[in-house]
């Protein structure tokens, strides 16, 4: 090989093994190491058709937090996919609401970026949902697929405060029987998960758009659904909880009234949503179901 030859190659080299710092929207979020950690054996829910749909990894303060799914033609999120940490029952803290550059432009350092005060420009309204959208709707609230009260340090919480990570929630159902919700997944898997706990939250649709200067702008979702996986968990735990390990899922209605959530098993949630999203025959939402790993060799199955 001549010497122009190696040091291309060489090149080439470093440029693969470099660790990814700047780019948020990703081919495969199981292909890049800084988006696994999000994902429960570092896998994305699988049989989702779209193929419009962009894979962001939203990074925050040169870190990345979790992984979100989006859609740009309906302008939210198919799904937030998150690690849960352990929190306590603590105050809310207002954080700024930001956007994600990277659904418009490549160049940057990667970051979500606080909304400017002033003129944005109209290739972000494009590709993204922006705070005009939300702030003449009166019926609908921003509503987090991945909620600051499931992540503990400053920088976690403030970082699910973009709009890639929120949907149009009728406020009665925001404010009470899914906020309910979260609070108490939040106490079950603070007392009974012992390892990582892996959240997916999305929505489904059916057409009704929020909108704005007489255009579609805004997606509002007809279903919000919720599945975690732990694996390590309580086993001494009381039977009523021990039966929503290690996986367990909810469906709610977003809506003013019938708006309950339903809990379900994870297998039950994922009949639904074949009926309800893009999805094909082969859709999952965890790796294998989330099965908790035997603690005993294949070859001593037999005995128990």
């Amino acid at each position: 090989m001549s010497m122009s030859g190696l040091s291309a190659f060489s090149l080439n080299l470093l440029v693969y093994f470099l660790p990814i710092t700047s780019a948020i929207v990703v081919l495969d979020f199981n292909r890049v190491e800084t988006c696994k950690d999000s994902l429960y054996m570092g896998t994305p829910p699988r049989g989702i058709i779209d193929t419009k749909l962009k894979k962001i990894c939203q990074w925050y303060a040169d870190k990345p937090r979790y992984v979100t799914l989006y859609d740009p033609v309906k302008r939210i999120p198919v799904y937030s996919a998150y690690t849960f940490k352990k929190t306590e029952a603590d105050r809310r803290v207002d954080y700024p609401w930001m956007y994600e550059p990277q659904l418009a432009e490549n160049d940057g350092n990667g970051n979500m970026q606080p909304f400017p005060t002033g003129y944005l420009h109209m290739k972000f309204e494009d590709s993204q949902a922006v705070l005009d959208d939300y702030s003449d709707v009166v019926l609908y609230e921003r509503g987090h697929l991945n909620p600051d009260q499931h992540q503990s340090t400053p920088q976690d919480r403030a970082a699910t405060y973009t709009l890639t990570n929120v949907v149009p929630e009728i406020r009665e159902f925001n404010i009470g029987p899914w906020r309910e919700y979260e609070e108490r997944i939040r106490i079950r898997l603070n007392n009974f998960c012992r390892g990582t706990a892996y959240i997916v939250t999305g929505v489904t649709t059916r057409g009704n758009m929020i909108r704005r200067n007489n255009q579609d702008r805004v997606a509002i979702p007809e279903d919000v659904w919720s599945a975690y996986c732990c694996t390590e968990y309580d086993r001494n735990s009381p039977h009523n909880v021990r039966i929503r390990f290690p996986s367990h899922a909810a469906l709610a209605k977003n809506a003013k009234d019938g708006n309950s959530v339903h809990e379900m098993s994870l297998q039950e949630l994922e009949i639904y949503l074949k009926n309800h999203m893009e999805v094909d025959q082969n859709f999952q939402i965890f790796y294998d179901n989330c099965i908790s790993p035997s603690p005993l060799p294949i070859y001593l199955h037999h005995i128990i």
